[in-house]
């Protein structure tokens, strides 16, 4: 019997998280009772209409990412919720959001087109939910997310409860990546990954309070950033505390090196003040501390792991506005 599990071999060796999360332009999930095969979209509830849509997508390279989701409901009502979640460019602190509540899980391609197209739906409702958080639970794709993501998901909704968040709607969700780090958790409209969770760090970043010093060890990255910036990032939140979730930011990479081992970095953000601030800072990849390890419980052989830390990194503007009296 094979005991290995990614998750416990990646606490056991250390592994920095930062930096995993994936840089996505648009979430599509669609909501669809598990069972869930190791593919989610041959599972068989997912419709014929819906898999081609989906292979469309691919084929065009659009910067989509299809997710299944489902909550304790999912399995006794008779309406399918279709969330699609949009990154719009400048200055930013998350995707926008449209939510489409149909008939059932057949409609959902319909829509997508339509959409895909830029015509609207009139199945789109305002909705009062201000977050949705998925958490990974996709075990046929990955056992950890069985073993680890199963139980928070339990556990984190409780506690969303028991804090009377009536604002946070807790999904299960299909495989997002990154299941070495379950139980792992993407927190929408941010967009912002969190792996190895705890329930005190969930509270935390579900209230944004406490220590702030408790991201350090389950922040994975924000997904509005490129990779390597959001090492950058990280640090930034840790100085600035709760107080950086609110401001609005934007990042790109302003040089490459041929082999990827250099990149220099942008990352402007906004307080609610008004003031404008960019730093930019010089990332290399931690050669020194690289580490050999399977990415997932059904890889056959390790992998080189490699992280980018910040060599240098300074403030290059700032815009402080100031009021008359």
């Amino acid at each position: 019997m094979n005991t290995f599990f990614c998750s416990d071999r990646s606490r056991q060796a250390g592994e920095e998280i930062i930096g995993s999360a994936t840089n996505s332009q648009t979430y599509i999930l669609v909501e669809c009772p598990p069972p869930w095969t190791s593919e989610a979209f041959n599972s068989k509830w997912v419709p014929e209409n819906l898999r081609i849509l989906i292979e469309e997508v691919k084929r065009a390279k659009l910067p989509i990412r299809f997710l299944l989701i489902a909550n304790d409901l999912s399995h006794k009502i008779n309406q399918t919720t279709l969330l699609i979640y949009q990154k719009k460019d400048g200055l930013i602190n998350g995707y926008d959001k449209q939510e489409f509540i149909l008939p059932n899980i057949e409609q959902v391609a319909a829509v997508v087109q339509k959409w895909l197209w830029g015509i609207g739906s009139n199945s789109e409702v305002e909705t009062t939910a201000t977050r949705d958080i998925l958490v990974c639970t996709h075990g046929s794709h990955d056992k950890c997310c069985a073993r680890y993501g199963n139980p928070f998901h339990f556990h984190a909704t409780a506690a969303i409860s028991d804090l009377n968040l009536d604002n946070v709607r807790i999904w299960k969700s299909s495989h997002f990546g990154g299941h070495r780090f379950a139980p792992t958790v993407i927190d929408l409209p941010e967009g912002r990954y969190y792996g190895n969770l705890d329930l005190d760090s969930f509270k935390s970043i579900l209230t944004r309070t406490g220590d702030i010093q408790c991201l350090d060890k389950v922040y994975r990255g924000w997904g509005v950033l490129p990779a390597a910036l959001q090492t950058l990032e990280k640090e930034l939140i840790l100085s600035e505390g709760w107080d950086w979730f609110n401001y609005k930011v934007a990042g790109k990479i302003l040089e490459q090196s041929l082999d990827n081992n250099t990149i220099l970095g942008e990352l402007s953000f906004e307080k609610a003040s008004g003031s404008l601030y960019t730093y930019q800072a010089k990332l290399v990849k931690d050669v020194t501390n690289a580490q050999k390890i399977k990415s997932s419980c059904n890889a056959t052989q390790e992998s080189v792991i490699t992280k980018y830390a910040i060599a240098n990194a300074w403030l290059t503007s700032s815009k402080v506005m100031t009021y008359s009296a």
